[in-house]
């Protein structure tokens, strides 16, 4: 579970920056923010201000089901729950158990690259831990060491390992949520003891990720909804190895509103404005309920929300007790969510009309330098096996293990779910497509 923590308190707010004002000194709105705002997000009510909003459009949305390529099905289960509403982002994370999981383990990379070149609209968006052991709960001192030892370059052969595997198997594209929430507490990669090296250490993953021929690889700075365990704002990299300013926003704490969760220091109202500034999307890879229980407020509004902005993709994470499909606890939010998102037709359509093509936007103060993705229909397969529309050095046909039957790319985890044939060929197909990485003896298929 991915917890975020929140302050609403104002006087603890400013007890965490600045021990000038005492803490039973009541501040106005303006100085409360302007208090934790240190870095890049202006104090409310400072000019100007970038003009944020969107004309209502359809978002691409998917859902967090489970990591393991066997919970590629769940997807498509999920959009015939909504309906047939067209669900194009897959959501997934590498372990971060040891620097071998970070590096991915092939088979899964590979099924899941497949779900994604299936559909040319669709998105994978792929967490990827900084650090190994990443949920260890190790001391600062610590996270201290293993970011200086990231900095002297120690760790680059595993993101160079993951970064040729995801091009290898058709990944190229893939959306990276790199270090996510790294503003909290709860995981080794995060940015709190040293935000410099923390920074720096993200810089040197994304050069070292974009030097592999054939990445399109997109960055996503995804820290937990406002302050937290440090502002998040001291953790920005830099706008030349960031692509999209996202953000996991649950319902928490309890008793707190969404009006609370847009006005908050670092809150969604600070992401969109940061973000515009720089001329780049959002994006919502993790959102759900959580300390409010069964909520259809805070879905309806967050729907809205990311409608209404200019949002890369969103993802809800689908487990209890955040989510609607697999989760029972929360009937009437699951009901809300179903009306809301049945029959989507995915990104580019106005919201209601059922029709497609880019939705026309408000005037931004600060244009988005990355086009809205424009939805299209899964082309044929070549006769050769390729997947169309690959990044270069895409193999013109599939290398030894290929199952036979006449079974081709597109057929695995289509848009209604795809069909697999039986038998130990994952395996020795990944260690063709790789030049035989394994050597003579190909991985198993199965986990």
């Amino acid at each position: 579970m991915r917890l975020g923590r929140l302050t609403l308190a104002a006087s603890a707010l400013l007890l965490v920056t600045t021990a000038s004002i005492p803490s039973d000194t009541p501040p106005s709105g303006t100085e409360r923010h302007a208090a934790v705002s240190s870095d890049t997000v202006l104090p409310r009510g400072a000019a100007p201000r970038p003009n944020v909003h969107r004309t209502r459009h359809e978002v691409p949305f998917g859902a967090f089901v489970g990591s393991w390529d066997n919970h590629i099905p769940e997807i498509a289960k999920m959009a015939r729950w909504l309906n047939g509403a067209n669900m194009q982002v897959g959501h997934t994370y590498l372990a971060g158990n040891s620097w071998k999981d970070i590096e991915g383990e092939p088979v899964v990379l590979g099924l899941w690259s497949q779900w994604r070149l299936a559909d040319p609209g669709r998105k994978l968006v792929l967490g990827v831990p900084m650090l190994a052991p990443n949920e260890d709960h190790l001391p600062d001192s610590e996270v201290v060491r293993l970011l200086a030892r990231g900095n002297r370059g120690e760790f680059d052969q595993h993101f160079l390992r993951l970064a040729r595997r995801l091009v290898a198997l058709g990944g190229g594209d893939t959306v990276m949520t790199l270090g996510w929430e790294m503003n909290g507490i709860t995981y080794t990669h995060r940015c709190k003891p040293d935000p410099t090296a923390w920074k720096a250490y993200w810089r040197r993953i994304v050069t070292v990720m974009r030097s592999v021929p054939g990445q399109h690889f997109t960055f996503d700075f995804a820290p937990t909804r406002g302050l937290d365990a440090v502002p998040w704002t001291r953790c920005y990299p830099g706008d030349d190895v960031v692509d999209i300013i996202g953000m996991d926003s649950y319902d928490q704490p309890a008793g707190a509103t969404f009006d609370d969760y847009v006005s908050e220091p670092y809150g969604l109202q600070d992401q969109v404005e940061f973000a515009a500034k720089r001329g780049k999307q959002v994006s919502y890879p993790e959102w759900g309920l959580f300390r409010n229980g069964d909520n259809p407020e805070f879905v309806r509004r967050m729907v809205e929300w990311m409608r209404t902005h200019d949002t890369a993709y969103q993802t809800v994470t689908d487990y209890c007790p955040h989510g609607f499909w697999e989760c029972s606890r929360n009937p009437r939010s699951s009901a809300l969510f179903k009306q809301l998102m049945s029959g989507s037709k995915g990104a580019g359509a106005a919201v209601g009309d059922g029709t497609a093509g880019t939705a026309t936007q408000a005037p931004s103060a600060t244009p988005s330098t990355r086009p809205s993705p424009t939805p299209s229909t899964r082309p044929s397969p070549e006769p050769s096996g390729r997947p169309t529309g690959q990044p270069g050095g895409w193999p013109t046909a599939w290398p030894p293990g290929w199952p036979g039957g006449g079974y081709r790319p597109g057929d695995f985890y289509g848009p209604t779910g795809g069909r697999e044939p039986a038998g130990n060929w994952v395996g020795p197909w990944l260690n063709g497509l790789l030049g035989g990485a394994f050597g003579p003896s190909a991985p198993p298929s199965g986990h």
